[in-house]
């Protein structure tokens, strides 16, 4: 089992960063971890229960795919998640850290079932763990260039 936590410091109001966490359809525009996203089921009004179809990267030019079931959510806070086939599961916590400062924690545990693929774990993790982190980044850097973007613009359904 390979367990993995990233913190970082961002520049945003916790609200807006969740507002854009929410529109999936953005998602591919500011992380490079993300291929495509769609939303199979909605969940509930909040979310829980959201499942997800995301499609990923993978070294050597390849493609994953995995279904991620949301849940545990709290709005402008964080949810939690698992990977239904995988069993990988983490989190997205946002804690405020000053006026418009937010502390993102993104956190994951993963564990490879396949015996061959065991052999390449570490190496996988490494690169998925480098694409989250990119990701999170580039979530703060979409900010930055769309001074517009609001929570309020958002459309939650």
């Amino acid at each position: 089992m390979r367990e993995h936590e990233f913190t970082v410091e961002l520049p945003h109001a916790a609200r807006r960063l969740w507002a854009l966490f929410q529109r999936y359809d953005l998602w591919k525009e500011y992380a490079p971890g993300v291929l495509d996203v769609e939303i199979v089921h909605p969940g509930d009004a909040n979310g829980d229960g959201l499942l997800r179809r995301v499609e990923y990267p993978l070294p050597f030019g390849r493609r994953g795919e995995s279904f991620e079931l949301v849940k545990n959510v709290r709005a402008n806070v964080g949810y939690d998640y698992v990977m239904l086939r995988s069993g990988l599961s983490g989190s997205v916590t946002l804690e405020p850290a000053g006026p418009n400062r937010t502390r993102l924690r993104f956190r994951e545990r993963f564990h490879m079932r396949t015996p061959v693929l065991r052999w390449f774990e570490g190496r996988i993790y490494r690169y998925i763990n480098r694409k989250n982190e990119e990701s999170m980044r580039g979530a703060s850097a979409w900010l930055d260039a769309h001074p517009g973007f609001h929570p309020e613009l958002v459309d939650p359904t």
